[in-house]
């Protein structure tokens, strides 16, 4: 009897997962990136960007719903009948979202009331939902947790340099401490309106699309070209 540890179902020798642990993060957080390429969660980008403060906390909300979320939806897969499985999905998601809203509403009053509700829409996000029913329902629990860290990160991410961006410009500040001064800067009240949030979502894409665009063209180099 061999005395070789199991991780999960579908791992192998070669890393996390039969070695599908770093191609599945990298999959989630940057190459297919839930924002930046499938445009997915923009109303929650548009709506608490406007403070970095604001993005960080939305983005941990998000990282924590499709982590636990996955994992239970994972390990339930082989049991949720298909024909509810969508309802199953949504009552495990809301679950994780009001404990995570509790928890804030308990620890954290002021962000609670600036998020309002968006962080109760979380339940509705396509992120969450599209993570559970096309890959959480499908892999095991190991894997899926990687993959919702994954979408959850790649989400927070570009939330946090939006609100980065938004913060720094529309009030001067990061994290509330002043980086340009009312002295000689004015505030760009753009910058702390929505259009002001699609204006550096947009930025972001283009860059975004402009390093993969460069990346691809180098990839397709023939070994030793000029």
């Amino acid at each position: 009897m061999s005395d070789a540890p199991v991780a999960c179902g579908a791992c192998e020798p070669g890393g996390l997962c039969g070695g599908k642990g770093l191609s599945t993060f990298k999959e989630g957080a940057w190459t297919n990136n839930p924002i930046n390429v499938q445009m997915l969660g923009i109303c929650s980008a548009l709506a608490v960007t406007g403070k970095l403060e604001n993005s960080l906390v939305m983005g941990v909300a998000l990282i924590f719903v499709c982590v636990c979320s996955n994992l239970f939806i994972s390990l339930l897969r082989k049991a949720i009948p298909r024909k509810i499985r969508m309802i199953a999905e949504v009552a495990i998601i809301a679950t994780f979202v009001i404990l995570f809203d509790q928890l804030l509403r308990a620890f954290y009053w002021p962000m609670s009331r600036q998020l309002g509700p968006y962080v109760g829409l979380i339940i509705t996000n396509c992120i969450v939902m599209g993570r559970a029913e096309a890959f959480a329902m499908q892999k095991p629990p190991i894997i899926s947790m990687v993959d919702g860290l994954a979408n959850g990160l790649g989400y927070a991410v570009i939330l946090a340099a939006i609100g980065i961006v938004r913060e720094l410009l529309g009030f001067g500040s990061i994290l509330g401490i002043t980086v340009l001064s009312e002295n000689w800067y004015t505030k760009n009240q753009l910058m702390v309106l929505a259009p002001g949030a699609f204006i550096v979502l947009g930025f972001i894409i283009a860059l975004f699309n402009a390093m993969n665009a460069k990346k691809d063209a180098n990839d397709a180099k023939p070994a030793g070209g000029h």
